[in-house]
């Protein structure tokens, strides 16, 4: 994959890059994946020990810090093998650290099957539970170095088509990126096709006015929801709103009209069960989930208005069978624990267990009211 991101670099040459601000900076990664037969789709296998063992974990192969002209230079050659020169865009959310958002990316482009050039855009997040106030403000500083991003992509003659996947707060920093673009453009370009937003971290009435400043022909746009997710309850709780787009009911209004009259499509993924406890990150774990994001969505095939019934067979077929994590990480408001060091691993992972007791108990509040 290729990575465009606004950390700064690390100390530590064997980390890359830190959970610090930093100015827009470019790296080329491989990972190695375990072999399908020994691992489940939706599944992220980190090594318990270094260096990690091929057929069991994920495995960085290789890492290449560029500059954007060798950025340049190698994703053209990305694209040129890539059938309808597509490109996969992937904005990871709150407590990811480098390496979370790498794995998580490398995770879901394998199991989508999407026939893609991924790039990865990572912004800078400390990866801790008690950084949200620093993550959300890093979205901001990030905000204009995606939408050049945007611009860049959506202007290169060697591009067909991009879409776009963001979790959590990593939809905030699309959505203003997109609107930014919006506004200095007219219009966001035709060749930016999808944006899919899993569980957005984002107020709905804020979302409402992002939208609105989006004029122009729009691209498809798809919201993936869940009531029962915790950690947006959380999240509203912290901000003091009525409601996150993530955890909405889409067939309640005025949800439902305004959805309809702005053509945003919603797959309802509420009675899907994961691993995941705290049920914020059913799009990647769900081995159904992310098949159709890369059989529909990154093919060219948009959910229209029969995405309700497609909601409903989908969860008719993947309530309670989907494969579970079954880790500390999936107590966490991100992807995997960091991989790079097993101590801080460990320490992370016990910090979770803790805070999770904590959401959960918040999460349960939040769901009464």
């Amino acid at each position: 994959m290729l990575v465009a991101t606004t950390r700064a670099a690390d100390q530590d040459r064997g980390i890359l890059f830190s959970g610090e601000r930093g100015t827009p900076s470019f790296a080329e990664i491989t990972v190695s994946m375990p072999p399908d037969s020994a691992r489940k789709v939706g599944e992220v296998q980190w090594p318990s020990r270094l260096p990690g063992n091929p057929e069991t974990d994920f495995v960085t192969l290789k890492v290449d810090r560029i500059d954007k002209a060798e950025a340049l230079t190698r994703f053209h050659k990305m694209v040129q093998r890539t059938p309808k020169r597509r490109v996969l865009v992937f904005i990871h959310g709150f407590n990811n650290r480098f390496e979370d958002a790498v794995y998580r990316f490398a995770q879901i482009a394998h199991d989508s099957r999407a026939n893609a050039v991924p790039v990865l855009f990572t912004w800078p997040s400390r990866g801790s539970v008690f950084a949200y106030g620093y993550d959300r403000e890093s979205g901001n500083y990030s905000r204009s170095a995606l939408e050049n991003l945007f611009q860049g992509l959506a202007r290169d003659p060697s591009v067909g088509e991009v879409s776009i996947l963001a979790h959590s707060m990593g939809n905030w920093v699309t959505l203003e990126a997109l609107r930014q673009m919006a506004i200095r453009n007219g219009r966001i370009p035709a060749k930016i096709a999808n944006v899919m937003l899993a569980a957005p971290d984002v107020d709905v009435d804020v979302f409402r006015s992002q939208i609105a400043d989006m004029e122009g022909k729009r691209p498809r746009f798809t919201v993936f929801v869940s009531q029962d997710d915790k950690a947006l309850a959380v999240s509203r709780r912290v901000w003091g709103s009525t409601a996150r787009l993530g955890a909405i009911d889409p067939d309640a209004e005025p949800y439902r009209t305004q959805l309809a009259a702005a053509n945003i499509a919603v797959l309802n993924l509420s009675k899907l069960r994961t691993g995941d406890k705290l049920n914020h990150g059913k799009f990647a774990e769900s081995p159904e989930v992310v098949q159709l994001i890369g059989s529909r969505l990154i093919e060219g095939q948009p959910i229209t208005d029969s995405h309700v019934g497609l909601g409903d067979r989908l969860i008719q077929v993947t309530a309670g069978t989907a494969s579970a994590v079954g880790t500390a990480a999936s107590l966490a408001v991100s992807a995997p624990i960091a991989i790079v060091d097993p101590n801080t691993r460990r320490n992370l992972a016990d910090n979770t267990e803790e805070l999770g007791r904590s959401l959960r108990d918040a999460g349960d509040a939040a769901t009464a009211e």
